[in-house]
């Protein structure tokens, strides 16, 4: 492989519903950064029926061109027809990095056009960089249960590729102002090729947790040393309307349901205030959580990892450090309610 004839800085940019996933747009974010430090141009590939005009939105957010694949043969996400589509792109026009979101779709096709392209692949990365000269992508995530941070690279195949969660990294503002070029592909595809059919799209109808969108959560771990003790996270959260996350170990012990959980192998959240509680703060867990706006932490251990990753951090016992804030919160929400809204 030559690897002086690959160029420029892709994302695949997953669009369902008419718009592009938020993930691909922070990820043109991240992509701008790579593509400018290396000089080269930043691409997107956009795959669907009737998507050309996603193409603007690209723009805006930092692509110079899209890669566009524009059929009804595309009409819905299927690995084979999604696959042979980047396979025929990357072939024809050699990029150095492709990126793809850490979503069901996003990992299904990049580990596909891996396999069958038979280069590297990172998953689940938090962060990205790129050596200017050597054009080495550096892909680096949490290694051997969240304890060390691993940085990856494909030295010898191209294009060096890496999955990347929602929120980790974030978009640029959009500027309207902003244009690009839209190079529309084609590849010779019949539906009678393509194995998997698609019957029937079900809309998931169960009430989820939705912690990424949260803007204020409250969440516990091993501290809080059993169930029952874990039921304080559920009343302090309840008292200041948040929503409850966890750490892997509190999920592990069975005292939540894993969608709580935060943290490189749960959901990467990114809410305007965090109460971290009984939370020791390993990488697996800081790293899904380490963007939020205001981190306040309780913790007995005044040694906590937590603490280098808080912007405030109470050492003490939790239980008896929420019951008073929980107290005082009650209190100021009885004053509101005697003086008619106004404290």
């Amino acid at each position: 492989m030559n690897l002086a004839e690959y160029r420029g800085v892709w994302v695949f940019l997953e669009q369902q519903d008419g718009r592009i996933a938020p993930v691909s747009l922070e990820l043109l974010g991240a992509g701008r950064k790579l593509a400018d430090k290396r000089g080269v141009p930043l691409s997107g590939v956009l795959i669907g029926d009737q998507v050309r005009e996603l193409a603007a939105d690209a723009f805006q957010y930092g692509a110079d061109v899209v890669y566009l694949y524009d059929d009804p043969i595309f009409r819905d996400y299927r690995t084979e027809s999604y696959m042979r589509a980047v396979i025929a792109c990357v072939q024809k026009h050699k990029p150095e990095i492709l990126l793809y979101g850490a979503t069901s779709t996003g990992k299904d096709l990049a580990s596909a056009v891996a396999t069958d392209l038979e280069t590297g692949l990172t998953a689940d990365t938090t962060l990205l960089d790129v050596d200017q000269e050597t054009g080495l992508l550096e892909a680096s995530r949490p290694a051997f249960g969240g304890n060390i941070m691993a940085t990856i690279l494909c030295k010898k195949h191209r294009p060096q590729m890496a999955t990347v969660r929602p929120k980790v990294m974030k978009a640029l503002p959009p500027d309207p102002n902003r244009s690009g070029q839209i190079v529309e592909e084609r590849i010779h595809l019949r539906e009678e090729d393509i194995r998997t059919k698609v019957l029937k799209i079900v809309r998931e109808t169960s009430k989820k947790v939705r912690l990424d969108e949260a803007d204020i959560i409250v969440a516990g771990g091993k501290g809080l040393g059993s169930k029952e003790g874990f039921q304080l996270i559920h009343r302090f959260a309840e008292a200041i309307g948040a929503t409850v996350g966890a750490s892997r170990d509190a999920v592990e012990a069975g005292w939540i349901d894993h969608q709580h959980q935060v943290g490189q192998t749960g959901v990467t959240v990114t809410p305007k205030l965090y109460f971290a509680i009984g939370i020791s703060g390993a990488i697996q867990h800081l790293v899904g959580m380490q963007n939020s706006g205001l981190i306040i932490a309780i913790n007995k251990d005044p040694d906590a990892p937590i603490f280098q990753a808080c912007h405030y951090g109470l050492v003490g016992d939790a239980f008896e450090i929420v019951p008073l804030l929980i107290e005082a919160l009650q209190a100021e929400s009885d004053k509101e309610v005697q003086y008619g809204g106004k404290v």
